[in-house]
């Protein structure tokens, strides 16, 4: 049955229904089954008053149908005939049987929608249908309830049965019907109740996500008042990201931006410098995202800002383009041990205030339309099991939405860069914060504590004073910018240096300690908080109470519980605790969440630590209090107890900590597929061991050994994570490794970092192989620039070999190394910051910003390849005549209009324009292109090409430019060149018409 005819029957079963109700009387068996001429003329006498009813109710059969046929041609072709049929037949049928008399009508107060709940309770549902089927029938059979909803309105004898009114009105009221029915909102499967109400619910929805998300709370000391936190978007902080798969926004050219770490070095006043790409210019351009990062590096924070930021539509630059997006924001914890959601079921978390009134598949259109911005969170947060699920409901939601864009996280050890390579994620990695980043943060955190007030534990004009004192602590003491590297540490160093003055953590093991002692009960009973004061428990019960339950999380491999099986286990505990009066497990439970700081209810009835590093602590905690060893030596190997166990092996007594250790070493020689991880956490834990016995220690250190030295790509981030103490096992010369194992020791002992990792890089200046001098080079980025250049690059030969700049510090201190070729990769919008760079042969700027003045490069006579890049407008482009010796010029010219000014030098012979677009008149240029070799063109989105006034060169390369649409201008004729080339071009179906008289054409 095609559309047409389907619609056409579904009307006249309307039209019908409407009839039977306004004819009145009983409807018999037997007139069910007539059709509306035999219906009229039993009820209506006479031949005259028979004809016009039924010509009547015939104009409003095609007001329905007019409704009816565009939605079935528009649904339908998915399905097959049989279906189709089944379909129809199914609505049809429940329509004849339903009751549909005036009082049914009236009952439900006229509204369609409850009718169409009555009378689908009331009849039994259809057999036989499918999931597509079923929904069709489900749309199909409220819309139309709806028309004969509308039309009975319409009709006089739903107030008084007058014939001969109905008669009277034969000119105009199948018109009236039809208008009443066209007024109605256009519906379909996924609109099933229309579009009228979506942009009201929109606005309040995102000004519920742009409210609620926007508050984050700063480890502090506080009164019990509450909501006292701050808002995120004065808070947050620009992190970092690096990814193999970062390209830009110039997918697949080789130009795209180096993917480089972090460094750790700089301390611009700024703190808007550093390596490593922002993290909103590496979500610019991928349409999915799998960010990676460790714990507490601010992947939920992240998230909670793209939401809220989406939602006041407030994005500039990179993600300027995501403005006017839908934030939907899921947090993986949630569902843990249930189904992952439905679509209709993702905004719960978020506003379950108001999805009661959500339109009916609001959020299936905002994801078909590709306004849905899908902000994924926490997959290490479940188990093995439950990750593999969240990959096949992912792949199900793209399969099913494949324009949304999307951002996933987790932790690195539950998801692989390749975790979701099938679907087309660029897996990007959150990285430690920098000197500036931590810089940046420092001031942010201070300026956003003032909104505290009075809550502050100092005067608000003291809090300058703090915030200096914290920036030259940390400057002063590497360790410390080390402990810091995440936005949770910190915000915890902040906290504590504001609460304690100058007393700051040692190392990892006491900051947690001191964070939980002053959030757990300190920032309470120090400012006599009432239930603070009144509660019988100590500090010490407190965290009793709470190792218990992080234990219970942890051996689970869970990372939230319901608040009532909480409840239980912290009343058994109370009742083991025999010198307090508690007996109320729920009470006591309540109040830690409520006034610890730790726990938290992240959805009605659950319960969870406010961050995975605290349960991963007390659980270390209790596992050595309770003598648990045998049960960390037994899951050593599994990603998600790493940190338990390190920082058990710090909580350990002696006894306990041999034990722990020499157990795992034992698994390591006794279970090959684990050896490597083994030994690698029992390396790890000298972080937190304060002491090991000799022979304990020899065995560590022999596993040590043999995990180096390092080859692979991956091991020198793994390696360095072992600490300093690693640093003692390098080797002094690199002299009998091979290149590549060389290279990989310099990284291990660059990312380890200190005045000891500085010493011993220095001793390898001498190596004078390629992969070796180029990681030495590398190695730069993550130490002081004055001192790693005096101490390192002053020995190693730079000549020919690209040396990247990623700060200012590192500007300044080029002059004194005499590189030849750099390469300045940070923002830069005054290029007289470059005067200071000594003469070059090579000069690359990537991150040009506002108007460049080109006339402020410094002079560099030897000046052989230019390359200008960046969101940049140039000025003075004659300038580049200046430069005699440039042979090879790469110029960004997308917000460049006036090329008018372009003058190059006669040696210049190579030239690159990027970017190029509508508005670029390349005739502006004519004369500054002609006497090339090679002219380069890159295309901005595959642009039109028109070569007319180019002149006549040996050597064109053509990138991502419209070539198929070029053919067939009119007028078309091919350029005066020698050879042709075409990189990632459309191309024409028929490559034949390439063929180009006298022009070797070359398809790259």
């Amino acid at each position: 049955m095609v559309g047409e005819a389907a619609a056409l029957r579904l009307g006249s079963t309307v039209a019908k229904a409407a009839a039977q109700m306004w004819l009145g009387g009983k409807r018999r068996e037997q007139e069910r089954r007539m059709d509306m001429s035999e219906l009229i003329r039993v009820r209506v006498s006479g031949l005259r008053f028979q004809r016009g009813v039924e010509r009547q109710f015939d104009e409003m059969a095609d007001a329905v149908y007019d409704r009816l046929a565009p939605f079935l041609e528009r649904e339908f072709p998915g399905l097959e005939e049989n279906s189709r049929q089944a379909v129809i037949d199914a609505v049809c049928d429940t329509f004849a049987a339903a009751e549909l008399s005036d009082e049914a009508i009236l009952a439900a107060d006229a509204r369609p929608a409850e009718i169409v709940r009555r009378l689908t309770g009331a009849a039994r549902p259809p057999v036989g249908l499918g999931e597509a089927e079923t929904r069709l029938y489900e749309v199909l059979f409220a819309e139309c309830v709806e028309y004969y909803v509308r039309i009975v309105r319409g009709l006089p004898v739903f107030e008084e049965r007058a014939l001969s009114e109905l008669l009277a009105r034969t000119t105009s009221l199948g018109a009236e019907i039809a208008r009443v029915l066209q007024r109605l909102p256009d519906r379909s499967l996924f609109a099933p109740e229309g579009t009228d109400r979506d942009g009201e619910f929109r606005r309040r929805y995102l000004e519920l996500v742009s409210t609620t998300l926007d508050e984050v709370e700063l480890f502090r000391r506080t009164s019990d008042r509450a909501g006292a936190q701050v808002r995120l978007s004065v808070a947050y902080v620009s992190l970092r990201a690096t990814g193999d798969e970062i390209r830009g926004r110039r997918e697949g050219a080789r130009r795209a931006l180096p993917l480089l770490r972090p460094d750790m070095s700089d301390w611009e006043s700024s703190g808007g410098e550093g390596a490593g790409m922002r993290v909103e210019a590496a979500l610019g351009g991928p349409a999915r995202v799998l960010l990676r990062g460790e714990a507490g590096s601010g992947k939920t924070t992240l998230l909670r800002w793209l939401a809220v930021t989406a939602a006041r539509g407030a994005f500039t630059g990179e993600l300027a383009g995501w403005n006017g997006l839908t934030p939907v924001f899921v947090k993986l914890r949630e569902y843990s041990g249930r189904a992952l959601p439905a679509p209709e079921a993702m905004l719960d978390s978020v506003a379950g205030q108001i999805t009661g009134v959500m339109p009916k598949a609001w959020v299936e259109r905002q994801l078909t339309d590709g306004r849905a911005l899908l902000l994924i969170d926490g997959v290490d947060e479940l188990l093995d099991a439950e990750r593999r699920g969240v990959r096949e409901w992912l792949r199900k939601l793209l399969a099913a939405y494949p324009d949304v864009r999307m951002v996933v996280t987790s932790r690195p050890a539950a998801a692989g860069a390749d975790w979701l390579r099938r679907e087309k994620f660029t897996a990007l990695h959150l990285d430690r914060m920098t000197p500036p980043d931590l810089a940046a943060f420092v001031r942010q955190w201070h300026q956003a504590v003032r909104e505290l007030g009075e809550e502050l534990p100092c005067p608000v004009d003291e809090l300058p004073r703090y915030e200096q004192s914290l920036l030259n602590s940390l400057k002063d003491r590497p360790h410390l910018q080390s402990l810091a590297g995440t936005p949770l540490l910190a915000a915890m160093l902040c906290a504590m240096h504001l609460n304690r003055g100058s007393q700051l953590p040692r190392d990892r093991m006491e900051l947690y300690r001191n964070a939980l002692h002053t959030l757990v009960h300190e920032r309470d009973a120090d400012r006599n908080v009432p239930s603070a004061v009144d509660s019988g428990l100590s500090l010490g019960d407190k965290v009793v109470l709470l190792r218990d339950l992080a234990w219970r999380l942890s051996d689970n491999n869970r990372s939230e519980i319901s608040l009532d099986q909480a409840a239980v286990h912290v009343g058994r505990k109370l009742a083991g605790m025999r010198h307090l009066d508690e007996g109320d497990g729920r009470a006591v439970l309540e109040s830690l969440r409520d006034r610890s700081g730790i726990l938290r209810s992240p959805t009605l009835g659950r319960l969870d630590f406010v961050h995975r590093t605290f349960q991963e602590y007390l659980a270390a905690e209790e596992a050595a209090e309770e003598d648990r060893i045998g049960n960390l030596i037994e899951r050593a190997h599994l990603d998600l107890w790493r940190e338990t166990i390190i920082m058990a092996a710090g909580h350990a007594n002696r006894p306990q900590r041999e034990e722990l250790l020499t157990g795992i070493l034992d698994r390591a020689t006794a279970e090959p597929r684990w050896t490597r991880k083994l030994r690698l956490v029992a390396a790890a834990c000298q972080e937190t061991v304060p002491q090991l016995s000799e022979d304990l220690a020899g065995r560590v250190d022999t596993a040590v050994e043999t995990l180096l030295p390092a080859r692979r790509a991956s091991d020198p981030a793994q390696l360095a994570a072992v600490g300093t103490s690693l640093l003692r096992k390098m080797p002094k010369s690199l002299t009998e490794l091979t290149e590549k194992a060389a290279a990989q020791t310099v990284r291990t002992v660059a990312l380890i970092g200190g005045s000891e990792a500085l010493g011993l890089l220095s001793s390898y200046v001498g190596d004078k192989r390629d992969h070796v001098v180029s990681q030495l080079i590398q190695s730069w980025s993550y130490f002081d620039p004055d001192t790693y250049a005096d101490a390192v690059l002053s020995s190693v030969q730079l000549a020919n070999r690209d040396v990247v700049v990623k700060h200012s510090g590192q500007l300044r201190a080029l002059r004194r190394l005499a590189p030849t070729n750099v390469v300045v990769h940070f923002s830069l919008d005054d290029l007289g910051a470059l005067q200071m760079l000594p003469p070059l042969c090579s000069l690359t700027l990537w991150s040009l910003t506002g108007e460049a003045d080109l006339s402020l490069l410094p002079g560099m006579p030897g000046l052989e390849a230019l390359l200008l890049d960046g969101d940049v407008a140039f000025t003075h482009m004659e300038t580049l005549e200046l430069f005699a010796s440039l042979r090879h010029l790469a110029i960004c010219v997308r917000n460049t209009f006036d090329l008018s000014n372009l003058r190059l030098a006669e040696m210049t012979s190579h030239v690159s324009l990027w970017d190029i677009h509508s508005g670029n008149d390349l005739a502006q240029c004519h004369t500054a292109l002609s006497g090339l070799h090679t002219l380069h063109l890159w295309a901005h989105e595959f642009s039109p090409v028109d070569l007319t006034s180019l002149p006549a060169i040996p050597e064109l390369q053509l990138n991502r430019y419209d070539v198929a649409g070029w053919l067939e201008t009119p007028g078309f004729r091919p350029p005066s060149v020698e050879r042709l080339l075409l990189q990632q071009c459309r191309l024409p179906d028929d490559r034949r018409t390439l063929d180009f008289p006298g022009i070797d054409v070359t398809i790259i």
